[in-house]
């Protein structure tokens, strides 16, 4: 049998997995990434573990699948997650800067000061937010060597630089778009925005479509030298692809350590309301856009919780929260700052509306109900800018496999959410770009009608009213001046 490897490169964990001509899953792998907190706020992780994550997930996937040929290679990514190297030798000159950290907030609020904030908007559909590349590839090239070749990119042009053995430096344009680097209307890296960063864009790596020729494997282990990369693109972006998102409102929530909300649009609308405008993937060079909320702590708050709460793991968690009734406290976990749709670096995580009465079962609750609120508070910011019907929703990632969680998502939203079996939507809408490449599967409207397990969650009645006083207090506490003031 020949089969598209799709490596699925995310925060804590590298994934691989072998897709037929059929676009079903034949293989799978996986590898820990690590990740460290050098400071408060700092996170990082040593792009050679990175690299070397993702050929113990290609050894795991092709081990599960020993008769399988691999045709070629696509990758799907962690994005706003940036790292530089050596152009001659190939050596990591600089840790990869996670898109979860927040040390160059203070870089970002000098630019607002400065009057960058509209103009960046205008040209890549971003804030000056430390999620985001652009501060942040400043940083790294403030700490290179003297007298090397940089050349730096999303993780995206890391993986393809060790995959061709360092004879490619190219990324796609839906990883491009989160760079900040990037004009999204004219499709190209912007001198403009160089300038404003203090980046020279010459180190930056050429720009491809979704589906296109990145090279071929030069020293992958279990894959012949030779091998076609032919597909590149952001997690997020791929999995709104791999459900076949394809009309125009549709939509998918990705839960994972933080959670990515997009919603395909007909043409590029400007951003606001808190919500960025990206592109969505790149075809014979035409980009498809999107909208798009960034949640910095969805899941990543489970196990947290999980500990303080003195549980065995996340699944013991989400079942005593669902033993409680919902209008407890209220959690808001600010743990690196808040993202989509507020973008408030200094905002505390906490605990609100705590009394005597409270149990265990209800703190559970509210942690597990922050998530649900905060994909309502990304979903109301898209349907009050877009003016059209919000679509299908696809629901994926690990968490998106709990009916609890997600039925709690489609409560708040008082919209169906479509949950998907294979978890493995990143990597399917990778590995369907790549197939577009090779010509096994001719359009979208092909790969729309592969089939996919799916189960439709629709909502049941709450008192939304309630509920949402109870998160927006706890927000308002949450971002206060005199809360921030008190920390320091």
């Amino acid at each position: 049998m020949r089969a598209i490897l799709a490596i699925d490169q995310g925060t804590t964990n590298s994934k691989a997995v072998l897709v037929s001509e059929k676009g079903e899953i034949v293989g799978r792998g996986s590898a820990p990434v690590g990740i460290t907190y050098p400071k408060p706020g700092w996170v990082e992780q040593d792009p050679r573990r990175l690299y070397a994550s993702v050929c113990e997930a290609i050894d795991a996937c092709l081990k599960a699948a020993p008769d399988v040929i691999v045709e070629a290679v696509a990758i799907s990514n962690q994005r706003e997650s940036v790292t530089a190297w050596d152009a001659e030798t190939g050596e990591a000159l600089g840790p990869v800067v996670s898109w979860q950290c927040r040390r160059t907030a203070q870089d970002c609020e000098r630019l607002i000061v400065e009057g960058h904030l509209d103009r960046v908007q205008a040209l890549t559909g971003l804030p000056l937010d430390p999620m985001f590349p652009g501060s942040k590839f400043r940083w790294l090239l403030d700490r290179m060597p003297a007298g090397r070749s940089v050349r730096m990119g999303t993780v995206d042009s890391w993986l393809v630089h060790c995959l061709t053995g360092g004879r490619r430096h190219a990324c796609d344009a839906s990883n491009a778009a989160r760079s900040q680097l990037y004009d999204l209307q004219e499709q190209r890296w912007s001198k403009e925005l160089g300038e404003i960063f203090g980046v020279d864009i010459a180190l930056l790596p050429e720009v491809l479509d979704s589906s296109a020729d990145f090279g071929r494997t030069q020293g992958l282990p279990g894959v012949p030298d030779g091998t076609p990369i032919m597909a590149a693109i952001g997690d997020s972006h791929a999995a709104l692809f791999g459900h076949g998102a394809f009309k125009p409102g549709d939509g998918k929530v990705t839960f994972g350590t933080g959670s990515s909300i997009m919603t395909t649009l007909p043409r590029f609308i400007p951003p606001r309301n808190g919500v960025t405008t990206t592109v969505a993937w790149r075809l014979r060079g035409k980009p498809t856009f999107a909208f798009e909320g960034n949640i910095l702590v969805c899941a990543a708050s489970l196990p947290w919780m999980a500990g303080i709460l003195g549980l065995s793991d996340v699944a013991a968690l989400v079942e005593l929260a669902a033993s409680a009734e919902p209008g407890g406290p209220g959690f808001v976990p600010a743990f690196v700052g808040l993202g989509a749709p507020y973008w408030h670096s200094d905002a505390r995580a906490l605990f609100s509306q705590i009394n005597f009465n409270t149990t265990r079962a209800q703190m559970a609750r509210s942690v597990t109900d922050s998530i649900a609120f905060q994909v309502h508070d990304v979903i109301a910011a898209m349907r009050a800018q877009s003016g059209g019907e919000l679509g299908a929703l696809y629901v994926d990632g690990g968490p998106s496999q709990n009916r609890f969680l997600m039925q709690c998502v489609s409560n708040l939203i008082e919209h169906p959410v479509i949950q998907c079996e294979a978890p493995e939507a990143s990597a399917l809408g990778a590995a369907y770009l790549a197939g577009l490449s090779l010509g096994l599967w001719s359009d979208l409207h092909v790969i729309a009608e592969l089939p996919r397990s799916s189960h439709i969650i629709d909502p049941e009645p709450v008192d939304r009213a309630v509920l949402l006083n109870t998160w927006n207090d706890a927000l308002a506490r949450s971002t206060s001046r005199e809360t921030m003031a008190n920390d320091e």
